[in-house]
């Protein structure tokens, strides 16, 4: 079939994709950063709050739903 074009496939971001998972109710959920090492100088309290999902503010959703096509 010479001549005819198709449209390209639509990649995953992976790096995106190791760090942030959708929700089905469409929201982004993170995982926090600053829990890997040096934890022993981090409180506590911080520490139990860097456990928890995080999720990401509905103005930079989008960017990362585009990134994700197929999550």
């Amino acid at each position: 079939m010479k001549g005819v074009l198709t449209m390209g496939k639509i990649k995953t971001h992976s790096a995106s994709a190791k760090r942030f998972k959708v929700t089905k109710s469409g929201k982004v959920k993170l995982s926090h950063m600053n829990r890997r090492h040096k934890t022993a100088l981090k409180s506590s309290k911080r520490m139990r709050g860097l456990r928890k999902a995080g999720y990401l503010s509905e103005s930079m959703a989008p960017n990362i739903k585009s990134l994700l096509p197929r999550v």
